[in-house]
């Protein structure tokens, strides 16, 4: 009798999301290019959703990587030992950000990295209340879900967290709702899950003038919109508004578990008393992952690949022309391809897997094609992957 295959045993012991997951095997990745267990190659579009920003096996994350794991792992619960990793990371990230974001709390990952941030506008303000928008997206752990504005993914997971408020989104008229009852508002400066969607001019603005009347935290979402993803190490640095707490993730720690929320000094030290240990993590700030995110931070900065974004969007915009594309929205290599109908956005997603490019849809936008590539991209592979897009949007129309 034959041994179950990889396969079987993956559909048999690893607990699954989906009905229908594509279940390729990847055995290595090298740059913008995955590999399967046969040898094919795949161009990465969407980098393990804005992780890998740098790429697969990029040589000064992996260089970084074996050094500290010589070094040490796990030593201590986050926050009462001093570990140079953390350290290091925390202030190469603040020279990088305003004087008010200097205080980091690492976490292992966005949702947890959205908890603590609730909990902290809790603690912060006295307030119980908290407001997001509509087609956000914050998480899927109970606190994260309950300001996440889809009511589907909701549903089944009800009751969650009370008092919570969900704004539409570009939509001046519902900061009137924003009281002194409110502790903080959540926002994406980019919508990302709800298909790119960008804030129409003056939005960030008038909800920072609005938090400041009201003494309502702003704390900015940028677990896919950070780490140069959209032309600035953070979205919000093309606004001019600076939030009170910012959230990262994903990219963060170049392709390891680690995210965080930032505050200043004064905020997040009210998670250290009333009571002690306020907010903890036992393996937030892993050093391991805290050495592979100085390394991806510095090579961002050193490359300027934040500011390479612009040129490629471009080339995706010039290039993705056809009749059944009714637009591409987004930003910088945050992109989305909005075709009429969900089913035909999942031939193209599927036609593009057996032509050698692995893309996605959306949560909130089932109907578009994600772009989300290593931002180390070249001009070729953007070039490769548009025909594979094209050749997949001609093949799905034939069907």
């Amino acid at each position: 009798m034959n041994s179950p295959t990889l396969r079987d045993r993956f559909f048999r012991h690893v607990a699954q999301t989906s009905d229908n997951p594509p279940g390729i095997e990847f055995v290595r990745g090298k740059g913008c290019e995955l590999f399967d267990q046969t040898g094919k190659s795949y161009i990465d579009l969407i980098a393990g959703i804005s992780v890998s920003s740098l790429g697969h096996q990029h040589p000064e994350i992996t260089k970084a990587i074996h050094e500290q794991v010589d070094r040490h792992l796990h030593v201590m619960v986050y926050g009462e030992f001093i570990l140079s990793p953390q350290v290091e990371m925390a202030s190469l990230l603040a020279s990088h950000l305003p004087d008010s974001l200097s205080s980091v709390y690492f976490t292992n990952s966005g949702s947890e990295a959205i908890e603590g941030a609730m909990k902290l506008a809790k603690r912060a303000t006295g307030r119980t209340q908290l407001a997001a928008f509509r087609q956000s997206y914050h998480g899927s752990t109970q606190g994260a879900l309950s300001i996440t504005g889809d009511d589907e993914l909701q549903q089944s997971f009800r009751p969650l967290l009370p008092d919570i408020l969900h704004l539409r989104y570009n939509r001046l008229e519902d900061l009137s709702l924003i009281t002194h009852r409110t502790a903080a508002v959540f926002i994406e400066p980019i919508q990302a899950e709800a298909g790119c969607l960008l804030p129409d001019p003056g939005l960030l603005q008038a909800i920072r003038q609005r938090c400041n009347e009201m003494g309502t935290l702003l704390i900015m979402d940028e677990i896919q919109t950070g780490m140069g993803r959209t032309g600035t190490l953070f979205a919000f640095q093309q606004s001019g508004v600076i939030p009170d707490v910012l959230v990262t993730g994903k990219a963060f720690g170049g392709g390891m578990p680690l995210a965080a929320f930032i505050g200043s000094p004064t905020i997040m030290s009210k998670l250290t008393h009333d009571p002690v240990l306020g907010h903890i993590t036992t393996f937030g700030g892993h050093p391991v992952s805290c050495a592979a995110g100085i390394a991806a931070l510095r090579v961002l900065v050193q490359e300027k690949l934040a500011e390479s974004t612009a040129e490629k969007e471009k080339l995706f915009r010039d290039l993705l022309k056809h009749q059944r594309i009714l637009r591409i929205s987004g930003k910088g290599l945050l992109l989305a391809v909005h075709f009429d109908d969900e089913s035909f956005n999942r031939q193209v997603i599927q036609q593009c897997l057996e032509n050698g490019l692995v893309t996605d849809w959306f949560l909130f936008a089932p109907n578009c094609l994600r772009i989300a590539p290593p931002l180390t991209i070249s001009e070729q592979e953007i070039i490769l992957a548009c025909e594979i897009i094209l050749r997949s949007i001609v093949k799905s129309t034939q069907s």
